[in-house]
């Protein structure tokens, strides 16, 4: 694991842990948002194990799924996870304020953790400080 991956899968596990306190404080569109950054950052950390790196936000999706999804390295509702919080963040953080529900902030927190867990199995573990 490079210093640049523990550093991503650290960001994912603290933005899981950030969308927990948000949610319980009533803000399911920012907890799905701090989810799908959780996502985000696994597939960027993914990337940087294959020295890929990129600016946008639909190109990290894009790479992820054709270099992991469709070559069966992850499993492909992985990449679906992704395109889908990527959708429920935009929705949460541009939309109505009810645009997201409880329970689509909690499905968004559980494919997060789940896309977390799969990165320390395949990438490596990260401390479990904080």
């Amino acid at each position: 694991m490079t210093e640049d991956q523990k550093e991503l899968l650290e960001e994912a596990r603290d933005s899981i842990k950030v969308a927990k306190i948000i949610l319980k404080e009533g803000f399911p569109g920012f907890a799905a948002s701090r989810a799908y950054y959780a996502m985000f950052y696994v597939a960027e950390a993914f990337l940087e194990g294959e020295e890929m790196a990129f600016s946008k936000h639909m190109a990290v999706i894009s790479a992820f799924g054709q270099h992991f999804a469709k070559t069966g390295k992850v499993p492909p509702e992985f990449h679906r996870y992704l395109l889908d919080a990527y959708e429920l963040r935009y929705a949460g953080d541009y939309g109505p304020r009810n645009a997201v529900s409880n329970e689509q902030a909690k499905e968004q927190i559980s494919h997060a953790e789940n896309i977390s867990r799969l990165a320390e199995r395949l990438i490596g573990p990260i401390s479990s400080e904080k």
